[in-house]
């Protein structure tokens, strides 16, 4: 498995809206697919409104992570501006250093 964190960054002309409309559904959302989605969470600038989300997603490959995002209630109610998939290698957890992990190697296109 591997870990992705993924950024959202919120449409912000309508967020408060959709928000409300389509929180329970989203939640409902997060929980069915519990088993991938470890954690989530609104993000935002201080004193400001909401500015996207952050999901913590370990599963099998990006694909995954994108079919994931495009069943999410929030992202057909057109909420979400954008999303950035990348993968996320913990080295450093809960005060301590983790013990070395593989990290993977970029490719390089001539």
């Amino acid at each position: 498995m591997t870990l992705f964190a993924v950024l959202f960054e919120d449409d912000q002309q309508h967020a408060a809206e959709i928000r409300q409309k389509y929180l329970e559904s989203h939640f409902d959302f997060l929980q069915a697919n519990a088993a991938h989605i470890k954690t989530a969470g609104p993000l935002s600038r201080q004193g400001d409104a909401f500015a996207g989300g952050l999901w913590l997603v370990e599963i099998e490959d990006a694909a995954e992570v994108e079919r994931l995002v495009e069943e999410d209630p929030f992202w057909s109610a057109g909420l979400r501006k954008s999303v950035q998939i990348l993968v996320w290698n913990r080295v450093f957890a809960d005060g301590a250093r983790l013990p070395r992990q593989q990290m993977p190697q970029p490719s390089v296109t001539p």
